[in-house]
């Protein structure tokens, strides 16, 4: 990463998609990520595989990153969308017991 200017980004640290929907989730619920459990909240595994979530975005066999791609899904009272690009969406939904 290239210090000072902002815009270079070290892709060698970036986060799986799993990890990052647990990182929005909890900053979004105003918790630690450590908090962003059962019984409060729904585990991430009850929803979607993570270890699944990862291998969408994953580099493909020849190294290539995906360009392209998304997947939605319901999560602590969210909709979760998770895109190739690495961003995350969350929009609320009526129904938090997801």
């Amino acid at each position: 990463m290239t210090e000072g200017d902002g815009d270079s980004i070290d892709t060698s640290c970036r986060r799986s998609p799993s990890r990052t929907v647990i990182e929005a989730v909890a900053e979004a619920e105003g918790i630690p990520t450590e908090e962003l459990r059962p019984p409060t909240y729904a585990s991430l595994h009850d929803i979607v595989d993570p270890e699944a979530l990862d291998s969408l975005f994953a580099p493909r066999s020849n190294g290539t990153p995906r360009s392209d791609g998304e997947v939605s899904f319901p999560y602590c009272g969210y909709h979760v969308t998770v895109e190739a690009d690495g961003s995350i969406t969350l929009e609320e939904t009526d129904d938090r017991t997801e």
